[in-house]
């Protein structure tokens, strides 16, 4: 069983970070004085911050380095800074010439492990923001969780990372800048989202706006439903070929994709897609080939499209939809069925759902490197799964306290994502809506937005680039509602292939231009979101 303590510095560090919110230095005190000291950022570039910090220890972390990286077409001249806190939370904090004296906090993936200093919202650095990033407090995969034999590593995983490098974050800017970030901000996805989440359940002062893509809030659940989905891919017959998840993804584009109003490869009216798989069923259920699916591949697809629930139904997940897309190949983040399903085998064994529940059962819940997770029963251990939740999850929905501190909340989550259901981020949206007492409650603080045809936090077919940080920002500092913003699908030459209006739930874009039109079709002001009949 765990014991939820701190290593030393760790806690020292966060006790620094309470200090300061005590102090007045928080993400969201503004008075009247504070304000005033606030609103000139003095002239520091970044070379003179790198020389500033070089060898410095500052907010309990040792700078390692501090480098100048040069400008490229996609970001500017900034400070790279590398820092540890002792013993192995490692941070990057990246510093532009043009500091606007605000602070993001870009969150990890997976199992953390590394730095990958990819971050969602584009041209953040350009517009001025430092932006900082941790390791998780551990050295390491992000598809090996054997850091968690280690409590103290355990629980910097979990809650413990994101309060502690924010509060060394903004000492390292004060000691740059002379002064602490006027505004702070959040923005990830996958485990990046459960931390956005677990910010504003546990720390609902730390940042003044918070963006949670697709978030992985209920650890026991979608790690179960992880499990329960490799045990039938790797049932006897159960093993798709790359033939057979095409004929799959065709078959619902083909019944589904023109209820948008155009026929154009994304099913973005999901709600009216009510395709029924055993129309592929082949004849007496036997594989006689790529034109159709067995039973046991059948079986693939309902335990992919059907709720699960364990710990007597404590930890939940709603299943998958079917998208048409789940034969999207390639991403940034790995494609669909391929990356996080079938994976290269079709029989699920190399496939990063597979991984994530493996490395999950051996170094949480069954505590042994040599645990067979397919031969493993996901209900066999309730303290396991208490515990795992006790860490990892971040499943309260009553967000009254981060709403009561002007916090503002953005939810983003693509439809083809194959790793989290977007229907997971969907009934968390609704019980954070009843939690706060109605949706004129809900509409004061948070925004949901789904991605027709994106993946797992970004590529796929779909419009998968938007500045979710620039909106979020707007509306903290302005009170300008981010409405539908445009979401863009970036071409190889770096150029806009398509736009799309990014739809506030429960609406989708419809196609409402002139028809047959190529051109029209590409643009996202020929788009209505419109809410589902």
């Amino acid at each position: 069983m765990y014991t939820l303590t701190t290593h030393p510095h760790a806690a020292a560090a966060l006790a620094t970070f309470t200090a300061l919110v005590l102090a007045g230095c928080g993400g969201r005190d503004h008075s009247a004085t504070q304000s005033s000291a606030l609103a000139q950022t003095p002239t520091v570039t970044a070379q003179q911050a790198c020389e500033t910090l070089k060898g410095k220890t500052i907010g309990g972390a040792s700078v390692d380095a501090a480098t100048m990286v040069d400008a490229t077409a996609a970001s500017p001249t900034y400070c790279k800074v590398s820092a540890t806190i002792a013993p192995a939370l490692v941070l990057e904090l990246d510093i532009p010439n043009n500091w606007n004296g605000k602070l993001l906090y870009s969150g990890g993936g997976g199992y953390d492990g590394v730095i990958s200093g990819f971050v969602f919202s584009p041209g953040v650095l350009a517009g001025g923001y430092a932006v900082v990033q941790s390791n998780g407090g551990h050295i390491g995969s992000p598809f090996d969780a054997s850091f968690a034999l280690d409590p103290n590593l355990a629980y910097l995983f979990g809650p413990g990372s994101v309060p502690t490098v924010t509060a060394t974050a903004k000492q390292i800017l004060q000691a740059t800048f002379g002064k602490i970030p006027e505004r702070s901000y959040f923005e990830g996805c996958s485990n990046g989202g459960r931390e956005a989440l677990m910010a504003a359940q546990r720390e609902p002062s730390l940042f003044d706006g918070i963006i949670a893509r697709a978030p992985a809030y209920d650890w026991p659940g979608f790690m179960g439903a992880f499990n329960r989905n490799a045990k039938a891919i790797a049932a006897p017959g159960a093993a798709f070929t790359s033939a057979k998840v095409a004929l799959l993804a065709k078959a619902v584009r083909d019944a589904c994709d023109a209820k948008d109003g155009i026929a154009d490869g994304l099913v973005s009216n999901q709600s009216a897609c009510n395709f029924d798989p055993s129309v592929l069923r082949c004849a007496a259920g036997q594989d006689t080939g790529d034109t159709c699916l067995s039973d046991a591949q059948l079986a693939v697809v309902n335990t992919w499209t059907t709720p699960v629930s364990f710990g007597n139904g404590a930890y939940q997940y709603q299943g998958w939809a079917l998208s048409g897309n789940e034969d999207e190949q390639v991403g940034p983040l790995g494609g669909a069925w391929n990356t996080w399903l079938t994976g290269s085998t079709g029989n699920g064994s190399d496939s990063t759902q597979f991984l994530l529940q493996d490395t999950t059962v051996k170094y949480y819940l069954a505590r042994g490197a040599n645990a067979n997770s397919l031969a493993y029963d996901w209900d066999s251990n309730q303290q396991g799964l208490f515990t795992l939740a006790a860490l990892n999850s971040a499943t309260s929905a009553d967000l009254r306290p981060f709403m009561s501190n002007g916090g503002k909340l953005i939810l983003w989550h693509g439809t083809n994502d194959m790793a989290l259901s977007h229907r997971a981020t969907t009934a968390y949206y609704e019980g954070v809506k009843t939690a706060v007492g109605g949706q004129s409650a809900l509409d004061k603080f948070v925004r949901y937005y789904q991605a027709p045809g994106v993946n797992h936090c970004t590529g796929g077919p779909g419009a998968d680039s938007v500045n979710l940080v620039a909106a979020l920002d707007k509306w903290v500092t302005q009170g300008t509602d981010p409405g539908q913003p445009t979401a863009s699908k970036i071409g190889v030459d770096g150029s806009a292939a398509f736009t799309r209006p990014l739809c506030q739930y429960p609406q989708f874009p419809r196609y409402t231009g002139p028809a047959n039109d190529v051109t029209a079709a590409k643009l996202a002001s020929n788009y209505t979101c419109t809410t589902p009949s």
